[in-house]
């Protein structure tokens, strides 16, 4: 028998039907969600304030993993098997006697995806809800200082979404008319290449890894995992790829099962994704849930 926050994740993706599947990518227009976009993952909440920016860390080196050699080991491997849901994923958090959420938030970058929805970083850090966010090097890449703000505030795990924001995969496998990386090399570079570009603005490694629009072939995602990085996926697609009116949004994350691994996005400022979160902070609090940060 299926558990509750799996049934949930099935519920919400077939309720949502084909909009929201396309919708993982949210770097498409809002008025293409057939273009490609990405979904969503929750994060636990408290009721505390948000924290005050620490000093930015010391830069640490990345502990020993050789890419070349991941690279290798996996060179001509044939997969058997595409998704985003395969065995190894992590969709959801430990479980516990009270009601907690993963709140998770992608940025993916390029042309429409580089943008910053600052109302829902505003409600994030005045309601004091620690959520963890998957930065692509694109998305750095226009937004420097927000990004470092971010990666300073406790309140925020940050992790990698990638260096192009495409599929993991060996043979270029397509999702949502996105392709995928083609080879073992190009996986290992899509990971490796904003892994250590994180490390630098962290001062410690990047422990989780989602791809853009969240597909992994199986050696895509043992890859990941020899690169020593937890491979992240959700249970609830709180927002459609940023395609979801607010109420949607709202319902969705607000009826969230315990253990859930909500994902949304943080980079479409027209969409109706910080309406629906604030109102699902509330929806979610009056259920007594805690938001908490995906441990890798």
């Amino acid at each position: 028998m299926d558990s509750p926050v799996l049934a949930t994740r099935r519920a919400v993706l077939a309720g949502a039907g084909v909009l929201a599947l396309a919708g993982l990518a949210a770097c498409a227009p809002l008025s293409r969600p057939h273009a490609g976009q990405e979904s969503a993952s929750p994060g636990p909440s408290s009721s505390h304030g948000s924290p005050t920016p620490s000093a930015a860390p010391t830069p640490t080196p990345t502990p020993t993993v050789d890419p070349a050699a991941v690279a290798a080991r996996y060179a001509g491997a044939a997969p058997t098997a595409f998704g985003l849901d395969l065995p190894g994923i992590r969709q959801t958090i430990a479980p516990a006697a009270a009601l907690r959420v993963a709140l998770t938030f992608d940025a993916c970058g390029g042309r429409r995806g580089s943008r910053v929805d600052a109302r829902l970083v505003d409600t994030l850090r005045r309601e004091g809800v620690p959520a963890t966010l998957f930065l692509n090097s694109r998305w750095i890449d226009a937004n420097p200082a927000l990004a470092a703000d971010l990666a300073a505030d406790p309140l925020f795990v940050i992790g990698n979404h990638g260096t192009r924001h495409v599929p993991l995969s060996v043979t270029g496998r397509e999702a949502y008319g996105i392709a995928g990386t083609a080879s073992a090399q190009e996986a290992v570079d899509e990971v490796w290449q904003n892994h250590v570009r994180l490390s630098e603005l962290l001062g410690a490694p990047p422990r989780l890894f989602r791809p853009g629009t969240a597909f992994y072939d199986d050696i895509g995602l043992a890859i990941v995992r020899d690169l020593g990085v937890q491979p992240i996926g959700f249970a609830v697609n709180g927002d459609g790829g940023a395609t979801f009116p607010a109420r949607t949004v709202r319902r969705e994350i607000g009826q969230a099962a315990g253990g859930s691994i909500v994902i949304a996005h943080m980079n479409q400022p027209g969409s109706g994704t910080a309406e629906g979160i604030e109102g699902a902070i509330a929806d979610l609090r009056a259920r007594g849930a805690a938001f908490v940060h995906v441990d890798g």
